[in-house]
């Protein structure tokens, strides 16, 4: 897929006039490519500080991050698609386990506060991705997402949600908001080294109500 093909989509995504149409869903197989074309509307190269932004550059390698998109697809318990005549935007996320599978001394790795209650990283999921069509960002699409994502955390039984920004390099000032508005408190801080560039992250949490 080539990054013309991904732009001219995202012009052509549907105005939402009310937000009450839009419906959310487990993500399939099939949906890959579309939250692939989500993906590179708002991971790039330039990193915006109030638009938001995705750490990875999709568009420079498709067939790696589709590949990477229709393996988390198949994986991942919690991973949703909002809709409304297309995609506009999903959330991805890991339970513990699969977090660890993939990030092993996470929880070892965290400068938490001292006043943080460390019992909340016994039973916890960890929201990775959280992205919208970049032209269809600030109508609450990311909390649509989060509605469903809280229903079905309460009916397992998963009592915590916990979640990164980046800021440094580039701050993500737009997910900062997204975490207040979202009602996160930060937990602690953390150093990342992610190809070939060093990261500065703060840790939010937040409990499932």
């Amino acid at each position: 897929m080539e990054l013309m093909n991904v732009t001219q989509s995202v012009q052509r995504s549907p105005m939402i006039q009310n937000v009450e149409t839009i419906s959310v869903r487990r993500a399939t197989a099939k949906d890959v490519q579309n939250i692939y074309k989500v993906a590179c509307s708002v991971g790039s190269k330039s990193k915006e500080s109030y638009a938001g932004f995705l750490m990875d550059d999709y568009a420079s390698k498709p067939k790696y991050y589709q590949k990477f998109f229709l393996e988390r697809v198949l994986e991942l318990d919690h991973f949703y698609i909002a809709e409304n005549q297309g995609i506009l935007g999903f959330l991805m996320a890991y339970t513990k386990e699969q977090w660890l599978k993939y990030n092993p001394t996470w929880i070892e790795d965290i400068y938490w506060n001292p006043k943080f209650d460390m019992h909340n990283t016994d039973n916890f999921i960890v929201v990775d991705k959280t992205a919208i069509l970049s032209n269809m960002t600030g109508k609450g699409i990311g909390s649509i997402l989060y509605k469903q994502l809280i229903k079905d955390l309460k009916a397992k039984r998963i009592n915590n949600i916990f979640a990164e920004t980046i800021i440094s390099p580039t701050p993500n000032f737009a997910s900062l908001a997204f975490r207040e508005k979202q009602k996160y408190t930060l937990a602690g801080l953390r150093y990342e080294d992610y190809d070939g560039m060093n990261y500065t992250d703060l840790i939010y949490h937040k409990p499932v109500k």
